[in-house]
């Protein structure tokens, strides 16, 4: 099969298509023939050497994929080969065929390409399994999603509006700032000219966010928690802002506060807490808005699977609104 590999560490332009033996699958897989797949911020830290695939995964790059079931394990009773789906991956999506354990399959949602489908199992699973299975967001609450305009954020801002809360979201660009606004984005702050803090202040009457989906990290940690609502959640998801913060136990204390660190790709497959678990809680309580239409995925770009390292660039440079996609064809 084809597939993008990179002989080491380093910039996009080490991403190249060529040929690699095709997966084996165990009894409890499946094997998906690629539609298309996703590009995740993991997947320019795992070409950098930064972020290593668990023990066990595909070495190739690549979180999610759509496309359809070739061949499924002897233990597999929940898929059958043509099925079209997408899949939550540890790795190996950046190719013609990927292996999967079944538990990580989801269906291809009802009026939703299949192409596009490749963009939703990371965001899916990430923002509900963090904003309502482990934050517990609910109606009438006040939800802080910084960086509105990612994958994780434009899923954010729909998933919060579903749950009926009020949305708030940052970003630096106008033109994406709009588009949150038109996703559903009630209120939009321009962190380059404004202080979000204050801005959540203004907009909830001083009372703060009850839930903060946040990928920035360290450098966010404390203006975090100064913008969290009593017995709110701060939820952190990512470092893009740094690894190491100091923390104010004592601002933490007075608001009651949680902070909630989570991570998706190292979970296990089956069990409380696991991948699994997750994919079954998406499939069913979100997928029904997505085939509704209430809920849908945001595609910024579709390129050619060839085209790996200008998807990484694109990523890279910032701009792009919603998920930067990899259309697989010979």
């Amino acid at each position: 099969m084809l597939a993008i590999t990179q002989d080491s560490f380093g910039g996009p332009e080490l991403l190249h298509l060529t040929e690699v033996p095709d997966p084996e699958i165990g009894p409890d897989d499946v094997l998906i023939q690629t539609a298309a797949c996703a590009v995740n911020r993991a997947d320019l830290l795992q070409r950098q050497g930064h972020y290593p695939p668990p023990a066990g995964a595909s070495p190739i790059l690549g979180l999610e994929c759509s496309g359809t079931i070739v061949a499924i394990g002897s233990a597999v009773t929940s898929w059958a080969v043509g099925d079209q789906v997408c899949a939550l991956l540890s790795g190996g999506g950046y190719a013609e065929l990927v292996a999967v354990p079944a538990p990580q399959v989801l269906p291809r949602p009802t009026g939703v390409a299949l192409v596009d489908a490749a963009g939703l199992p990371e965001v899916t699973c990430t923002v509900w399994s963090n904003l309502i299975m482990r934050a517990g967001l609910r109606a009438g609450q006040t939800l802080l999603v910084q960086g509105g305009t990612s994958g994780i954020g434009t899923m954010a801002i729909q998933v919060g509006k579903a749950a009926g809360a009020t949305v708030i979201v940052t970003g630096s660009r106008e033109a994406g700032l709009r588009r949150c606004r038109e996703l559903g984005a009630d209120v939009t702050v321009n962190y380059s000219s404004e202080d979000f803090v204050e801005a959540v202040a203004a907009a909830t009457d001083g009372a703060g966010a009850d839930v903060i989906l946040d990928v920035v990290g360290a450098k966010y940690l404390q203006r975090n928690i100064s913008a969290l609502a009593l017995d709110g959640s701060l939820v952190i998801i990512g470092m893009q802002g740094g690894a190491k913060s100091e923390l104010d136990i004592g601002a933490l204390m007075a608001r009651r506060g949680a902070v909630i660190a989570t991570a998706l790709r190292s979970r296990a497959v089956t069990g409380h807490g696991s991948k699994g678990e997750i994919v079954t809680a998406v499939t069913d309580h979100l997928w029904p808005l997505i085939s509704a239409g209430t809920v849908r995925p945001v595609i910024d770009v579709v390129l050619p699977l060839a085209e790996a390292a200008q998807a990484h660039r694109r990523m890279a440079e910032g701009g792009h609104v919603g998920k930067i996609v990899l259309s697989v064809s010979r």
